[in-house]
């Protein structure tokens, strides 16, 4: 294929490795989820043009087809061949933009399974220079599990096209130069390669942070990638997407990526109306009340298992005292967070993505862009609270969105445990105007109410 440019029709840790790789992971799913409930979304997405002298709800701002972009047909076979019927709403307002020339900056929030990996990674693929060897996209994530799944996002699209790519990954093996012509990686491994000049970053006109949110607010990762842009050419595309955008971080966002389109979702559309959410109170049942959590986790085990299912928890050592204990009790479960070996995340992801393991503990390492669509029910072992051990909306409906994924419902269940959870709880509620249902004291009876409530999702 030869280079192609799209037509229009109309820094911390001191930039080291380590922060990296304790955080969070894109959109692969079957043929059978892309071509049917992806597309059939009904959120509605707000455009907000950088140019204020322009129309953004002029036709030339929205396609229907992908045909619209003219691609280059080697793409449109990439697009297809992974069962994409026609642009979802986030792709039809966001591809136009995207691929305007001269190429313009763009801030986007588009919730999860609407597309938005497939929309930068055309975007990506249109852009190349294939006769030019050498790193001309770069996409940050923060965590590896997110780089490896966008990574196979980026491959499946451009299988038709010579297109290069190189993961930029703890651990990953790479060659002295690299000259792929895309490289996802984490934040720290990027920065390393680019001081080892390893990666030559000078040919780079696409800079990608996926998570941008998460990305720029978490100690570490944010300054990483505002250190990075440095390194790149002051002509360089930057796309910053996320399904969610605290206050604090918009200004991070216009900093990196100045004079940008953005996309916004309308307020009401940032609500979990397809999750029915739970909350079981441990408070009155024993003292122990850490032990009471654990009992009640054992006695849903049967309802985990239905389908799919994640358990969120606050730190590693629960993750793996939980998986440890019920292991013990010949449960099926596998545990993940940041302290595995790198082998040891991608074997437990891979099996969990592959559905060889139903039940996934995991810290929040897996909390934002995981797609699987079996997953139907979610657990919050652990309120989400910040690094300053505040409520974390944000963060909860990332969790519970990885059930419900491509426009199905799903289950969560929440354990409150002391005063702090409740309050957390409540604070997360009147955040999303949504009050959560309060399971009884009877295992059985609420096994029953969550089991109706899950025969709704599948």
């Amino acid at each position: 294929m030869a280079s192609t440019e799209p037509v229009i029709t109309s820094q911390l840790e001191n930039l080291s490795t380590g922060a990296e790789e304790t955080a969070d992971a894109v959109e692969v799913v079957s043929a059978e989820e892309r071509a049917t409930d992806l597309l059939e979304s009904s959120y509605s997405v707000v455009v907000k043009l950088a140019d204020q002298q322009k129309d953004a709800n002029s036709p030339l701002y929205s396609i229907k087809s992908f045909e619209d972009l003219g691609l280059h047909e080697d793409l449109l076979k990439g697009i297809y061949n992974m069962k994409f019927a026609k642009p979802s709403k986030i792709q039809e307002r966001a591809l136009p933009l995207l691929l305007e020339n001269p190429p313009r900056n763009m801030i986007a929030q588009s919730q999860s399974g609407t597309g938005k990996t497939a929309a930068f990674a055309l975007t990506i693929l249109s852009r190349i220079n294939y006769d030019l060897h050498a790193p001309q996209a770069l996409v940050l994530s923060p965590s590896r599990e997110l780089a490896r799944q966008t990574m196979e996002v980026i491959q499946e699209m451009g299988k038709f096209t010579q297109v290069t790519t190189a993961k930029a990954i703890k651990d990953e093996s790479l060659p002295p130069k690299i000259t792929s012509h895309v490289i996802v990686g984490t934040p720290g491994t990027v920065s390393d390669l680019i001081k080892r000049r390893q990666l030559d970053p000078k040919s780079i006109r696409l800079y990608v942070l996926d998570e941008a949110d998460n990305m720029l607010d978490q100690q570490g990762l944010g300054e990483q990638s505002r250190s990075l842009k440095r390194f790149l050419p002051k002509d360089c595309q930057v796309v910053l997407f996320s399904a969610t955008w605290a206050d604090r971080v918009r200004r991070f966002a216009e900093e990196i990526a100045p004079n940008a389109n953005q996309i916004t979702l309308k307020p009401e559309e940032l609500s979990v109306d397809g999750i029915k959410q739970f909350y079981v109170d441990c408070r009155n049942q024993l003292k122990d009340t850490k032990n009471r959590k654990y009992e009640i986790l054992v006695g849903l085990y049967s309802l985990l298992t239905v389908s799919q299912s994640i358990i969120f928890v606050k730190r590693r050592d629960t993750a793996d005292e939980i998986a440890q204990k019920m292991s013990e009790k010949h449960h099926a479960v596998v545990s993940l967070h940041g302290k595995l070996e790198t082998a040891q995340r991608d074997e437990v992801i891979d099996s969990f993505r592959a559905g060889k393991s139903k039940v996934l503990i995991t810290t929040n390492v897996i909390a934002r862009g995981i797609d699987i669509a079996n997953v139907n029910m979610v657990v919050n072992y652990d309120m989400p609270t910040d690094q300053d051990g505040r409520p974390d909306p944000e963060t909860y409906l990332h969790r519970i969105g990885r059930t419900g994924r491509f426009g199905r419902t799903g289950v969560s269940v929440n354990f409150v445990h002391d005063q702090k959870s409740m309050f957390i709880m409540n604070e997360i509620e009147a955040h999303f105007d949504r009050k959560m249902i309060p399971l009884p004291d009877d295992l059985d009876e609420a096994e029953e109410i969550i089991k109706k409530a899950m025969k709704s999702t599948v």
